[in-house]
């Protein structure tokens, strides 16, 4: 198990990759105590001064105007729990609830949150555990924090709700029992710390990163694969050409098609054929490609500034004595950016569903009708196409922008919301469609590279086609093909292209 000390507010693209993968033990480096001490007895000193402030002695909300007497602020921190934890819906995944949890601890352990070590120390030690909260998708709007799901995570503190370890789903006191914990009782602050925040429209953002990353490995390879596929020219990758229109994702993205194409024979030996221009599926894949990553280095930056933010509210600043009230919860940073991620992700299907018809097409690729010998008696890839051109058309649907969108909440203080929890949720099924158009271009690319033996591919691509073929073998006549996509998809989504491109592409990749 990967282990990993937190130094709050400097967590990595590629730390939060890890994360997002497989269990990990954590631990906050030393250095966070004292500011965690400090936040703590800041709203001590101002509680025993008398002054009333958002959350820690009043009501939310619309009832922010309500006094809590002090011998109730124990009970209001618990009843803001319980009351809020509200979701509906098919429960979160563990990797979901994980990333979000760390994200939570991130943010607490900055100092300017006024909850205690010991709290936070109980996060810790239910991620160390494997204990994951159970949480429903669905039911926040992404301001005044993803409050339903950070809710149904913070009831497990208290010894409520559900959790799940190892595949088994157990009470929240079982799973406390499970990680030596005792349930918590929440100080002034506490638990307002706990639900406001982005950490769940984060948690999905990243998810949603990362694998628009492993797509966009993946496309470029399956891009690059149908290029030698269907004998195109290498002219249009050539640098030259991309240096002067200037955009550096385009110039970088052209360099990793160079990168993969160079020395195959198959490009050799058609050298000075008399095709003047390939499809556009084929010419301007740098162009197509280099927008979607453009769009995925942006909102990579975005997301990696929230995944360190300190996002709840009010917020204590200990060297001023002082609580300010604020809207640091409101996620629009990340809607936008899931947004942004959301056309990629659909761009980079789309494009690879033409450069399926493009192979399966003999007038346009000189390849045999739809990849397969005996056309007739057989059929090919005639539906994994249909299959593909399924997906890409939901996708379009699905990338309709989220953040647009608003419905004001309790009873209209909260008057504008971000929407983000949906537009980084639906990522994973957009992620998902795509994962599935490319992997039955990666089989199809293949069987064209096949057909075009004993010639052979440069060694990147023949590498590529061998990870193909060591799960799905030549596609001699039909048989069952739904599980040779299956597993050509689990080929993308475990990242193993990755490694192809050239260093420094993907954000999260170094």
């Amino acid at each position: 198990m990967n282990r990993l000390e937190i130094e709050p507010g400097r967590l990595t693209l590629g730390a939060l990759r890890v994360i997002a993968r497989e269990p990990v033990t954590i631990s906050l480096a030393a250095t966070s105590r004292e500011a965690i001490q400090r936040s703590v007895a800041t709203v001590k000193s101002l509680i025993d001064g008398g002054r009333v402030i958002y959350g820690i002695n009043t009501g939310f909300g619309l009832l922010a105007n309500t006094l809590i007497p002090d011998d109730e602020l124990e009970h209001l921190q618990r009843s803001i729990v319980l009351s809020h934890a509200a979701g509906i819906g098919g429960l979160m995944k563990e990797s979901t609830v994980r990333l979000m949890m760390v994200l939570k601890i991130n943010s607490l352990a900055r100092g300017y949150s006024g909850i205690r070590q010991e709290v936070i120390d109980a996060l810790v030690a239910l991620v160390n555990a494997e204990v994951y909260p159970c949480v429903p998708q669905k039911g926040s709007v992404g301001a005044s924090g993803d409050l339903a799901p950070l809710a149904h995570m913070s009831t497990v503190l208290l010894g409520e709700g559900e959790v799940t370890h190892r595949g088994r789903r157990l009470s929240g006191r079982e799973g406390l029992q499970l990680a030596g914990l005792a349930p918590v009782t929440l100080g002034p602050k506490e638990g307002l710390a706990l639900l406001n925040g982005t950490q769940a429209s984060t948690a999905f953002a990243l998810q949603g990163l990362f694998a628009a990353e492993d797509l966009f490995a993946a496309g470029v390879v399956a891009g690059s694969l149908a290029v030698d596929a269907a004998l195109g020219s290498r002219r249009p990758f050539e640098d030259i050409i991309h240096q002067v229109r200037g955009h550096q994702s385009q110039i970088d993205a052209a360099r990793a098609y160079r990168h993969l194409l160079d020395h195959s024979e198959i490009e050799i030996s058609h050298r000075n054929c008399e095709a003047v221009q390939d499809p556009y599926s084929l010419r301007c894949q740098p162009q197509v490609m280099g927008a979607c990553l453009t769009q995925i280095r942006n909102s990579a930056e975005v997301i990696g500034i929230e995944a360190n933010a300190v996002s709840d509210n009010p917020l204590v600043f200990s060297e001023l004595q002082d609580i300010f009230s604020g809207g640091n919860f409101h996620a629009e940073p990340i809607a936008m950016a899931a947004d942004n991620l959301a056309l990629a992700i659909a761009e980079i299907g789309a494009l690879s569903e033409r450069r399926i018809a493009l192979l399966i097409d003999t007038h346009m690729s000189k390849l045999p009708p739809f990849l397969v010998e005996k056309g007739g008696l057989n059929s090919g890839f005639m539906i994994a196409q249909v299959t593909s051109a399924a997906l890409a058309s939901e996708n379009k649907a699905l990338a309709h922008p989220a953040s647009v969108d608003s419905l004001p909440t309790s009873a209209n203080q909260e008057d504008h919301v971000s929407m983000a929890t949906f537009a980084a949720r639906r990522l994973t099924e957009m992620a998902e469609n795509t994962a599935g158009v490319l992997a039955v271009e990666m089989l199809a690319a293949c069987q064209g590279i096949d057909f075009r033996a004993p010639l052979k591919s440069s060694p990147r691509l023949e590498e590529a086609k061998a990870m193909i073929r060591e799960r799905v073998p030549f596609y001699e006549q039909d048989r069952y093909f739904a599980p040779d996509i299956a597993k050509a998809q689990e080929v993308i989504q475990g990242g193993a292209l990755n490694g192809l491109l050239p260093a420094g592409i993907l954000p999260s990749l170094g």
